[in-house]
């Protein structure tokens, strides 16, 4: 059902948003609060992206991959709407913490953060890793006999 190449870029997204919670990690450890915050926004964008991929649909915008989420993933069912809430709020952390003038994020809304984002990821990573299974099973002919 998915060519080789969606099959690729979902990986690449994956290895992003891996990639991206790994430094928020770091930068945690370096009380580098503002830009964990950054780092776990989009480590469960770039998972977002990848979900994306599996209704070939996408954007240029972080609120329009946002609301194909939640229209997507969250209203049938997929995924929690506490998951939509970690979603929206690490956006707006985000924003707050990259834009906003005397902005301040604490220790704790960092790490809840980075907590909300790893598990984020996790559940992406274990939708679509299910996903693929099924359908490369269906692609395979011996999986029928």
């Amino acid at each position: 059902m998915y060519s080789a190449n969606i099959r690729r870029l979902i990986q690449f997204r994956l290895d992003q948003a891996d990639e991206a919670v790994r430094a928020a990690r770091l930068l945690f450890d370096q009380h580098f609060l503002r830009d964990v915050v950054n780092r776990s926004y989009y480590g469960m964008f770039y998972a977002v992206l990848a979900l994306l991929l599996t209704q070939q649909l996408g954007t240029s915008k972080h609120s329009g991959a946002i609301s194909l989420f939640d229209r997507e993933f969250v209203r049938p069912g997929i995924f929690t709407r506490e998951l939509s809430a970690w979603l929206h709020e690490a956006f707006e952390m985000r924003l707050t913490a990259d834009y906003a003038e005397l902005a301040a994020v604490s220790s704790e809304e960092a790490q809840r953060v980075l907590h909300h984002a790893h598990a984020f990821i996790s559940q992406a990573r274990g939708y679509l890793n299910t996903l693929l299974a099924d359908t490369s099973n269906a692609e395979d002919p011996e999986t029928h006999a």
